[in-house]
């Protein structure tokens, strides 16, 4: 598990195609490798991966090809800035919220104004995500905890203060930039405890509906 306080800003190494997927390597600029071992998870951009080899100024990771397919990662290239976390240990801080480095999909930056000494954001997440994404809820944008606060449909906004775009990566997106997303992981097993027993069939459907509610007793008429 991770906070979503991204630590550093890393870049990409290396990406080298090997049997079908890619082994990845990351150089981790000032984050602290030193509690570091073989096995443990570190998340970039959001995605979490497992430090295979530790050579001293980063790490190598296998990336799957279902990650590949899941997340933004398949976009990098040598010399991409990447946001890097560690995982959370029993005396971490939890300053942002819960967040499992399972990205949900990939989401794309429509526009991107200067408000004050913030940033206002609007970004379009895919439609099958929309119904997890709530005014004043939390998300992960390449892996940075982040509060929304406004939602239309499948567009929602964000306020970046000067010291999130200055220590993310969040300073280099542009109109068009395309990002990793997590949605509240409390969202996402809310909807599966409400469908009960209908979760264990195969043609559940897509989630929660008004009309699921209303048969269910959720709501009153």
């Amino acid at each position: 598990m991770f906070t979503g306080i991204i630590e550093a800003i890393g870049q990409i190494q290396s990406l080298q195609p090997k049997g079908g997927d890619v082994r990845l390597y990351v150089r981790t600029g000032k984050l602290d490798l030193g509690d570091v071992k073989l096995g443990d998870s570190i998340a970039v951009n959001g995605v979490c991966l497992t430090a295979v080899e530790l050579p001293g100024d980063g790490f190598w990771a296998d990336v799957s090809q279902e990650t590949l397919r899941r997340s933004a990662l398949a976009g990098l290239k040598a010399g991409s800035r990447v946001n890097l976390e560690k995982a959370l240990t029993p005396a971490s801080r939890l300053g942002g919220h819960l967040v499992s480095g399972h990205v949900d999909g990939v989401g794309k930056v429509l526009s991107m104004e200067e408000d004050a000494r913030s940033w206002h954001f609007r970004l379009e997440a895919p439609a099958a995500l929309a119904r997890y994404i709530a005014e004043k809820g939390s998300i992960t944008v390449d892996g940075t905890s982040l509060t929304v606060n406004a939602v239309e449909g499948a567009i929602f906004h964000l306020n970046i203060v000067p010291h999130t775009m200055q220590e993310t990566i969040m300073g280099d997106y542009r109109p068009g930039t395309q990002v990793n997303l997590e949605v509240d992981v409390i969202a996402r097993y809310l909807e599966r405890l409400l469908l009960g027993d209908k979760a264990a069939e195969a043609d559940a459907g897509p989630g929660i509906s008004m009309a699921f509610l209303a048969e269910n007793g959720f709501l009153k008429s």
